[in-house]
């Protein structure tokens, strides 16, 4: 029996685009919150949301280890607990009243709760943990199993009822500096197995998950930040490369994912990681997160390389300066193509995730990312539209265009929540014709590339190839009709269309 259940919200199966993709990772920071309570001597136990049916196995987890305190502890290491999707929202709210019904205390941690704490306290939370949890995690704790008399107003980093109903936010807690302090994650509270089956049957190999930073020092105006803020710290190469030993020896990934926003920002720290890999024969593939004038400092890509990095994302965002200017990315277009460049000589395969939709983006600006697309030719691509998030300069530039909608179901939604330069059908349509040249492109450069008999992954490009060549023609017609209707709705016209503008050339 443990005293403490840790859970998160984040439903893979209420996801419908992930989980036709299929590639689950446990909560990351829900095992660092547990291993650092279990430390400090609490018997602990999880419920895996990321592969359960629904919130009734949370109610089921409840019953089954009769715990007296229930921790939903978002996994701010994935990026879609940071968009806080209303779907996800739903089922935190529905497991805190579960909670509350069967006498448990309930804490609550994450983006969503940290920018809207009433809404999770009226819920039935009974502690909201605002920012990075885990000090305030083990010392809320401590307190309530009675080996503290810290009042809860001493306690940093919590937001609560006071005597009069009234929501206490006692003052921030200022982010963990020594990360290498914190225990390993608690992977053994994790059903390995069941993801290793899935991910093996579905791509053929098994993928885990590490970080070896926190936070993002840059200042992309849209970027929401409620857990670091505007800080950045990270581990040493050697608390790392232990890690990867342990995982490597214990669990036997076929592949890592680094979950960082930025890996290896701090001058020197890829090239000692590297060294450190080869040394403690620690290499597994792995894909990471980073810049594209960070990737430009010489030594970079070869690091990455060497400790055997097989693709890097990158926040490429638009093909237009005047757009990247106007994020305050602090990157430019050139810096994207030549580290584009560069990872492909070295081997090493790109990410794009691109983002339309920002003001002052028009028919040129999105050309102009398409084109990038184009020239660069990277291996993925992540396609989205702006989302105004809370306590971001973005959000309060648009939020008196926001209505009653402020998150997105799922990450497939997709809808312009603010007045973007098109609507939503727009868009909707251009991430069907981006996707689509896409793997058109792709296919083109695979058969080409490919060299010796036939096998039976290159009947499945040329069919890739053939499919969406058909398609593309029509969806192209489509996203030109909705660029037009776009337009003419925007000078209050009749979406009507003649003939003539119809015939329009589509946006390239």
């Amino acid at each position: 029996m443990a005293d403490v259940l840790f859970g998160q919200s984040y439903f893979l199966r209420f996801d419908p685009k992930l989980w036709r993709a299929m590639q689950p990772y446990p909560p990351l920071g829900t095992l660092l919150a547990a291993a650092q309570l279990r430390e400090r001597g609490h018997a602990v136990s999880l419920f895996d949301a990321m592969l359960a049916g629904s919130e009734a196995e949370w109610d089921e987890a409840l019953a089954r280890t009769g715990a007296r305190y229930a921790v939903l502890y978002e996994d701010s290491f994935n990026y879609l607990s940071k968009m806080c999707l209303s779907r996800m929202r739903q089922a935190a709210l529905a497991m805190i009243r579960m909670a509350r019904s069967r006498g448990c205390t309930v804490l609550v941690c994450g983006s969503d709760a940290t920018d809207h704490a009433p809404g999770y306290l009226d819920a039935g939370a009974h502690f909201v943990l605002a920012g990075e949890g885990e000090a305030t995690l083990a010392e809320l704790m401590d307190r309530l199993a009675g080996r503290s008399q810290t009042p809860y107003e001493g306690i940093a980093g919590l937001v609560f009822r006071g005597t009069h109903g009234e929501a206490v936010r006692t003052p921030p807690r200022p982010v963990l500096r020594d990360l290498d302090a914190l225990p390993l994650p608690a992977w053994d509270l994790v059903d390995v197995e069941r993801y290793r089956d899935l991910w093996r049957r579905r791509h053929g190999y098994y993928s885990m998950n590490m970080v070896t930073t926190r936070g993002c020092p840059y200042h992309c105006n849209w970027c929401a930040k409620p857990i670091w803020g505007q800080t950045y710290n990270s581990r040493s190469p050697e608390h790392v490369v232990a890690e990867l030993v342990h995982l490597k020896r214990t669990y036997r990934p076929d592949h890592v994912w680094f979950a960082d926003d930025i890996i290896g920002l701090k001058p020197g720290w890829l090239p000692r990681f590297a060294e450190l890999v080869e040394a403690n024969d620690a290499r597994v593939p792995f894909k990471c997160l980073s810049r594209a004038d960070l990737l430009l400092r010489p030594g970079e890509i070869e690091a990455l390389r060497r400790a055997g990095c097989r693709i890097v994302w990158i926040g490429a965002e638009s093909g237009s300066q005047r757009i990247l200017d106007a994020m305050e990315k602090g990157t430019r277009v050139e810096q994207i193509r030549e580290a584009a460049r560069r990872l492909r000589e070295a081997g090493v395969g790109v990410g794009f995730f691109l983002q339309f939709g920002y003001p002052g983006e028009g028919l040129e600006e999105v050309a102009a990312t398409r084109r990038l697309l184009r020239e660069c030719a990277p291996d993925e691509i992540g396609v989205s539209v702006s989302y105004p998030l809370p306590g971001t300069r973005f959000f309060e530039r648009v939020k008196g265009q926001l209505g009653s909608k402020r998150n997105w179901v799922d990450s497939d939604d997709m809808d312009m929540m603010y007045a973007g330069p098109f609507d939503t059908r727009f868009y909707r349509s251009l991430h069907v014709v981006v996707r689509k040249e896409f793997a058109r492109d792709r296919a083109v450069r695979e058969l080409r590339a490919r060299s010796g008999a036939l096998r039976p992954r290159d009947l499945h490009r040329g069919l890739s190839l053939l499919f969406h060549a058909l398609t593309l023609p029509l969806a192209r017609l489509r996203l030109r009709y909705r660029a037009l209707v776009s337009r003419r709705e925007e000078l209050g016209l009749e979406p009507d269309l003649t003939p003539d503008e119809a015939a329009q050339p589509a946006p390239q």
